[in-house]
């Protein structure tokens, strides 16, 4: 196998320690915006020079973002190549596209490590649904965001301290915007969603409640419901109603993602045969990651030449069904609120069940009157 890397940061210089010490692959080309001498003749800044080669027959986009990733992997499989990609914002924002589109060709389209990192998620979904239908998943898809409320649960530390010491470490970005406002985990909550479900959602569609507004008092609130908060991602078919939705949650202390500590990611799902399955590691990182890029390349060379899922239907997730309580920390008076409300509990309340729907619909217009307005599902 013969690949070209798009992209040689932190994952890509991963992707190029794996594959340089295998014999069953080259790394013919890497594709780079400024010199990078020590790569050698494997340096090119021209993207028709991989494009226009026969014998390059994967091409691994890791660069991140939409432009000009999107041009450039669509021009791939227009050439007849194969696509890995680490791009989760790549894959959510141009499913339908990109998956059509390897379909068309007739290529390989893999985007393991877009979801879980080190984690084979995507993979075992594939796998399950195979066999049975995917009733439900759920979990932990972010390590950025479990290491800030983990740190705020045993350190008893602000989320503004947390989120510099995440950023010191390298979880967090220097804009932190897509893994505190839950974005990051929107995303791969959709692609998620699309290969169990056979859906076709957008991030339009998909409702996410990040935790840029958290603070000491709310993980104290969960802490006295012998609870940890904790950021998740739902996807649930209920008889052909696809549930979807990001939020903060207060899980029981006994459950799996409660114990989840860190920058670690745990994700589960549901089938009738196979009850709960559930897959813990490492969500990020150089190594893992890669390890998965590889991984995708591995099951290329081995004859993949498909998508997760050739099902692809438009719908939009209807999260009407989906209710339980919720702790809600809201300064300003709000009569729906108040007569939603079971009992007090810090400086919030607990309201009885509403509906996801519903509670992110309040939730959006609320934040206009209260922009440090919080809320975690009770689960």
């Amino acid at each position: 196998m013969k690949i070209a890397l798009l992209g040689v940061g932190v994952v890509g210089g991963g992707v190029l320690d794996i594959v340089d010490r295998r014999d069953d692959m080259e790394l013919k080309y890497v594709l780079v915006r400024r010199d990078k001498p020590e790569l050698g003749s494997r340096a090119v800044k021209d993207i028709d020079v991989i494009l226009n080669d026969n014998e390059v027959d994967t091409v691994v986009e890791v660069m991140g973002g939409l432009s000009p990733a999107y041009e450039y992997v669509s021009a791939a499989m227009k050439a007849g190549k194969n696509v890995v990609t680490a791009n989760k914002h790549l894959v959510a924002h141009y499913y339908k596209e990109l998956v059509s589109l390897a379909k068309e060709m007739g290529v390989a389209f893999r985007c393991t490590p877009a979801v879980g990192g080190g984690i084979p998620w995507l993979k075992n979904l594939e796998r399950a649904a195979r066999l049975d239908r995917i009733d439900s998943f759920c979990g932990i898809m972010n390590g950025t965001t479990n290491f800030i409320l983990d740190n705020m649960h045993v350190n008893g530390s602000d989320f503004g301290e947390v989120l510099a010491e995440a950023q010191r470490l390298g979880y967090a970005e220097a804009d932190p915007t897509a893994d505190i406002d839950g974005l990051d985990i929107q995303r791969k909550c959709i692609i998620s969603a699309n290969v169990a479900f056979g859906a076709c959602f957008s991030e339009e569609d998909v409702p996410v409640f990040g935790i840029r507004s958290i603070k000491a008092c709310d993980i104290e609130a969960a802490v006295s419901m012998n609870r940890v908060c904790r950021i998740l991602a739902f996807g649930k078919d209920c008889g052909g109603r696809v549930s979807a939705y990001v939020e903060p949650v207060f899980v029981a202390s006994g459950e799996l993602e409660a114990a989840v500590s860190k920058a670690m990611n745990i994700i589960s799902f549901v089938t009738g045969l196979s009850g709960k399955e559930s897959f813990y590691g490492q969500g990020a990182g150089r190594y893992p990651t890669a390890y998965n890029v590889v991984q995708d390349c591995v099951d290329v060379m081995q004859g993949v030449k498909s998508f997760y899922t050739d099902k692809m239907e438009d719908m939009k997730p209807d999260n009407s069904a989906e209710k339980h309580p919720y702790y809600v920390r809201f300064a300003g008076s709000d009569e729906w609120l108040e007569s939603m409300t079971l009992e007090v509990c810090g400086d919030g309340a607990v309201i009885c069940d509403v509906s996801v729907a519903d509670m992110h619909a309040w939730a959006a217009k609320a934040k206009e009157v209260d922009p440090a307005l919080f809320f975690a599902g009770i689960v």
